[in-house]
C-alpha cells in the first residue's frame, strides 16, 4: 500500500522540519472539521514541540484521536481506515519500541467499543505486522496486540486460542533472550548443536533449497562482503539448517551452498515439531552473539550486513 502523502508531509516534518512546524499545526487548527469517513485527519502537533523526537512520539500516542472506534461506518472504508493503518505502523519506527508498544496495545484496546471494528483493526495487524509476506512484518509491534486481544472483554475463549499459540511462539527466541539449542546432522551423520559453535556471531539461516527466497537470500549471504570477510576471521559462524522431510531434496541442492558454512538438517524434525523456532516465514534469519543471545529475527541479509557494519565488524 502506498505511503499517504499527508503522512510523508508529517515525516518531513518530524525529522527534517520541525523548526519551521508552527505554522503547519496552525494551518491544521484553523482548518474546520472534515468528515472521518472520506478522510483520515491527523492530530494537530503543539507548536511548543519542534524536536522531532518529541512530534513523533505526539503522533503516535494521538494518531487515532479524530476517529470513533464505535463507528463500524470505517469499515467500509478500507481506502481510508487500511491506508491510515499503514501509515500507522510505519511511523511506529520513529519512536522508541516501548512507546511504539504502548501506543499499539492502546490502540487495539480503544476497539473494543465495537466487536466489528476490532475485528476489522485486528485483521489489519493480522495483515500487516504478523503476514510472512509483508514488508511490514514486526513481531515486536505485533506482540503488543496480540496482548490487547488476550484481555478483550470482547473475545470468548475459543477465540483467544489462536492470539494465545502466537503470543507464546513469539516469546521464543526473542530479541534480548537466549535462543533455543537444538541438535543438528551433517549430510555425512556426524552432529552437533548450536551452543557448540565459538565465535563471536553466528547466523542461524532456517531455509528450505529450492525456494526461490531461499536462493535469493543465499546468494545475498555468500556476495556479502562483510559476511565473507568475518568467516575468513573465523569472527563469524553461518548456521543453515534445513527442518524439513525431504532429505534427498535437501542433498540435491547442498552444492549451492558454500563450503565455509555449516550445512545440516534437523534429523529429529524438533525445530518444526515442537516449534523451537518460528516457521511462518521460510527462510528465517537470526543473527545470534556469542553467548547465543538474539541480536536480529527474522532479518533480511541486508539487515544482518547493515547490523554488523554498524557494529565495526569491517
Amino acid at each position: 500500500m502506498k505511503t499517504n502523502i499527508n503522512i510523508l508531509f508529517t515525516l518531513c516534518i518530524l525529522l527534517l522540519c520541525a523548526c519551521k512546524s508552527g505554522n503547519a499545526s496552525n494551518q491544521s487548527e484553523n482548518e474546520s472539521p472534515r468528515d472521518t469517513i472520506t478522510t483520515f485527519t491527523l492530530p494537530a502537533i503543539p507548536q511548543m514541540m519542534t524536536a522531532p523526537e518529541q512530534r513523533a512520539e505526539f503522533l503516535v500516542k494521538h494518531y487515532w484521536d479524530h476517529v470513533n472506534f464505535a463507528d463500524t461506518n470505517y469499515i467500509h472504508h478500507p481506502e481510508i481506515t487500511e491506508q491510515a493503518w499503514a501509515d500507522y505502523c510505519d511511523i511506529l519506527n520513529h519512536v522508541p519500541l516501548k512507546t511504539a508498544q504502548g501506543a499499539m496495545r492502546k490502540t487495539i484496546e480503544q476497539t473494543n467499543a465495537d466487536k466489528k471494528v476490532f475485528t476489522y483493526i485486528t485483521d489489519l495487524a493480522d495483515k500487516y505486522l504478523y503476514d510472512p509476506n509483508s514488508p511490514m512484518r514486526n513481531e515486536e509491534f505485533y506482540i503488543p496486540v496480540l496482548d490487547a486481544m488476550l484481555a478483550s472483554p470482547l473475545l470468548e475463549e475459543i477465540e483467544k486460542v489462536r492470539p494465545k499459540a502466537r503470543r507464546e511462539l513469539a516469546q521464543k527466541n526473542r530479541i534480548g533472550t537466549k535462543a533455543l539449542d537444538f541438535t543438528y546432522t551433517l549430510a555425512s551423520g556426524a552432529q552437533g548443536s548450536l551452543y557448540q559453535q565459538k565465535a563471536d556471531y553466528t547466523l542461524l539461516f532456517i531455509n528450505n533449497p529450492g525456494c526461490h527466497a531461499c536462493t535469493e537470500t543465499i546468494d545475498a549471504l555468500k556476495s556479502s562482503p562483510i559476511i565473507n570477510q568475518l568467516l575468513a576471521q573465523k569472527k563469524l559462524i553461518v548456521l543453515s539448517i534445513y527442518p524439513d522431510e525431504e532429505l534427498d531434496e535437501w542433498k540435491k541442492h547442498l552444492n549451492e551452498f558454500p563450503k565455509e558454512w555449516i550445512n545440516a538438517y534437523d534429523k529429529k524434525f524438533v525445530i518444526k515439531e515442537q516449534q523451537l523456532y518460528d516457521l511462518k516465514a521460510i527462510p528465517t534469519l537470526y543473527l545470534l552473539n556469542k553467548d547465543k543471545t538474539v541480536l536480529l529475527k527474522d532479518a533480511t541479509a541486508q539487515t544482518i550486513e547493515e547490523y554488523l557494519i554498524m557494529k565495526g565488524e569491517q
